[in-house]
């Protein structure tokens, strides 16, 4: 395992059951929805155990926010299916839920000059005036990182826990190859 503790802030997940949903009969029989399509073609719907939020189309494609873990977005995920099966939509059985993005959240003990690290790592881009972080990105895993000064980091792309883990030890590599001590802080 990973120095790093890591973790984790949101799980993107996503399922289609190739299957056409009517929103608009969404609306009468399920409590905790919004369905504003002037605004947005999806509908809102929340649940609080395990908290998480959906936004399901019309052409029965799912895609679940909010979730803590992967197995809270997929339990989340069979949860909603479940409440649209019993408000009288007919769906299959068996569905793929894909995980789109997990954003983590991890600590080092150091003061960052993100100015200086925009200058000398290639694929970081800082502007302070637009946004406080410095955003740096890595191809493999594909990932992208925002670190801050305080020694904040979040990791977000990953599709995987240790896609997180691998990045990580490949960000402190490259800190460490521009002279920053870094040392993980252990929560």
């Amino acid at each position: 395992m990973s120095e790093f503790h890591i973790k984790v802030e949101n799980v993107v997940a996503f399922t289609s059951l190739g299957k056409d949903i009517s929103l608009t009969k969404l609306v009468d029989k399920i409590e905790d929805v919004e369905y504003e399509p002037e605004q947005f073609p999806g509908l809102v719907y929340r649940i609080k155990d395990p908290r998480a939020a959906a936004l399901i189309f019309s052409s029965g494609k799912i895609v679940c926010t909010g979730a803590r873990s992967i197995d809270m977005s997929k339990q989340a995920m069979h949860k909603i299916v479940d409440r649209l099966r019993k408000a009288g939509i007919n769906l299959p059985k068996t569905f793929k839920i894909q995980i789109e993005n997990i954003v983590a959240s991890s600590k080092i003990k150091a003061k960052l000059n993100l100015e200086e690290i925009a200058f000398s790592l290639e694929n970081a881009e800082y502007e302070p005036e637009q946004f406080p972080g410095l955003v740096y990105r890595i191809r493999e895993p594909r990932v992208a990182f925002l670190l801050f000064s305080s020694g904040k980091i979040i990791c977000t792309g990953a599709h995987e826990i240790d896609d997180i883990h691998t990045a990580l030890k490949k960000l402190k590599k490259k800190l460490e190859d521009i002279g920053i001590k870094v040392k993980p802080v252990a929560e």
